[in-house]
């Protein structure tokens, strides 16, 4: 009995292993596609900036689920259903038609006003503290991650994401006072 549990605990091992390399992909491959579905959903940025990590994260746990068909469309479905419930909490119903559009039949005034919050993000990005400026311009403009930004400047990767986590919060509180 013993060698059995060696064994199926080795196993497991490897299948945790397997998937974690198997997300590690899909990020790799779809993180834009899947935060970018989501923010034209949401309109908000920081809730696209969740709604994102929470698809990776539902993937990562049903991926004994997926019949391994597609997975750019699976991902896109996930991204977009939780978006949809994200609303339903925030929203009346009759909203939701709208919002359920697709993203090929944007209309060009959609287009504008996701120009718009990103030239709002630019600015409000400029006005933050030196201390947070140039790690916030990189994660929330340039879409690095935290990881390559605290590698590529020989930042301790707790810093950064301590630097994204209050740049995050004051960058919200801004654009929060700007809405009408």
């Amino acid at each position: 009995m013993a060698t059995f549990s060696v064994i199926f605990s080795s196993r497991r091992r490897r299948k945790e292993i397997n998937d974690q390399e198997n997300l590690a992909r899909l990020l790799k491959l779809y993180q834009k596609l899947v935060f970018s579905l989501c923010l034209k959903i949401m309109h908000d940025y920081f809730a696209a900036d969740g709604l994102t990590q929470e698809t990776f994260l539902t993937a990562y746990q049903k991926w004994s689920q997926f019949d391994g068909q597609n997975e750019k469309a699976w991902l896109c479905r996930i991204a977009s259903n939780k978006a949809i419930d994200y609303l339903r909490k925030q929203k009346p119903a009759a909203d939701l038609d709208q919002v359920a559009e697709p993203a090929d039949r944007q209309t060009p005034l959609d287009q504008v006003l996701n120009q718009e919050l990103m030239e709002e993000l630019q600015e409000a990005v400029k006005k933050l503290p030196d201390s947070l400026k140039g790690d916030a311009e990189l994660y929330f403009l340039m879409g690095k991650k935290t990881k390559e930004i605290a590698k590529e400047h020989g930042k301790p990767l707790k810093t950064v994401q301590t630097h994204i986590y209050r740049a995050r919060e004051l960058l919200k509180n801004q654009l929060e006072r700007r809405q009408p």
